[in-house]
């Protein structure tokens, strides 16, 4: 299955959990593994060694640890990148850890798995460097509908494309997205241009919905703890990562189309008018046997 990166409800659940781990406590030190994640020099990690951690804040899909002097963490997860709290003085992993951060009563890890090493780490001084981290996308949560309507439709592009565009949206990955079309019955490649208000509307309505449904489980789910399990692979979800499972509305089959190192997962009888739309590696398979319906998906997968 392809790897999932940590969304807003995922990133705002972090942000939650080291509020209450980190937030007026004191960083004794550092220990990085892979230098290649620290990404900035200057200043220096040790700058904050006996530092008091005075704030969290989340910046689409990155966090933040907040010092004084206007001194700030920025952590990347991208794709595979993790934290996780662990005991005093923990070991860091050979295998895809990248440092810890020590406390008196806990340590702080670091990790990315895979051999792709995304994950950064940058330390910056001032609200203006701490702004060059900040793609622009607007907080879904809060955004009003003339604010989301504006981000949708500010150039044409296909609508999971813009959903997942962080210039756009503040913390919208491709697992959200496709639960967010399936919601709102919108093709997931469906030109924003041609996009009714109706269906604005209620991509709109779905967004915040989605959301703050998935923020809440999560959030449920770690309780007081520390969230380990950080996945965008979630069983409650419709239709992202349930190629071919039923669809939760009318118990079609769920369809995908893969290219590259992503997938986009949607239900064609209630997003598409029961069209396929075609899988860039299938297709160029099958070519004219490719099936453009439902009914023809069904007798290729049931010869």
């Amino acid at each position: 299955m392809i790897d999932a990166v940590p969304e807003l409800p995922d990133i705002t659940i972090y942000a939650e959990a080291l509020e209450r781990h980190v937030v007026g406590h004191t960083l004794l030190r550092a220990r990085i593994r892979s230098p290649f994640v620290v990404r900035s020099f200057d200043p220096p990690l040790t700058r904050i060694h006996g530092q008091t951690v005075r704030g969290i804040a989340r910046i689409g899909k990155r966090l933040v640890l907040e010092f004084d002097e206007e001194l700030f963490l920025v952590f990347h997860l991208m794709v595979t990148g993790r934290l996780r709290w662990r005991k005093v003085d923990c070991a860091v992993p050979k295998k895809g850890g990248l440092g810890a951060f020590d406390f008196a009563h806990g340590a702080l890890l670091f990790t990315e798995r895979g051999r792709k090493k995304k994950a950064s780490l940058h330390l910056v001084v001032g609200a203006a460097a701490l702004a060059e981290h900040d793609p622009g996308g607007i907080d879904l949560l809060s955004a009003s509908f003339a604010a989301f309507r504006s981000a949708l439709t500010s150039s044409n592009r296909t609508l999971k494309r813009a959903l997942t565009d962080p210039r756009r949206f503040s913390g919208i990955g491709g697992a959200y997205a496709d639960e967010i079309c399936w919601a709102a019955g919108v093709s997931p490649v469906k030109w924003t241009s041609r996009l009714d208000d109706a269906e604005i509307d209620g991509l709109w309505r779905e967004s915040k919905e989605t959301m703050a449904r998935f923020t809440a489980a999560i959030r449920a789910e770690v309780g007081d703890g520390f969230p380990d399990k950080v996945t965008a692979f979630r069983p409650d979800m419709a239709v992202h990562g349930k190629y071919q499972k039923p669809c939760p509305k009318c118990e079609s089959p769920v369809q995908r189309i893969v290219y590259a190192e992503n997938e986009t997962n949607y239900c064609a009888t209630c997003q598409t008018g029961g069209k396929l739309l075609a899988d860039r590696a299938l297709s160029q398979l099958l070519k004219k046997d490719w099936p453009r319906t439902l009914e023809g998906w069904d007798e290729l997968h049931n010869k």
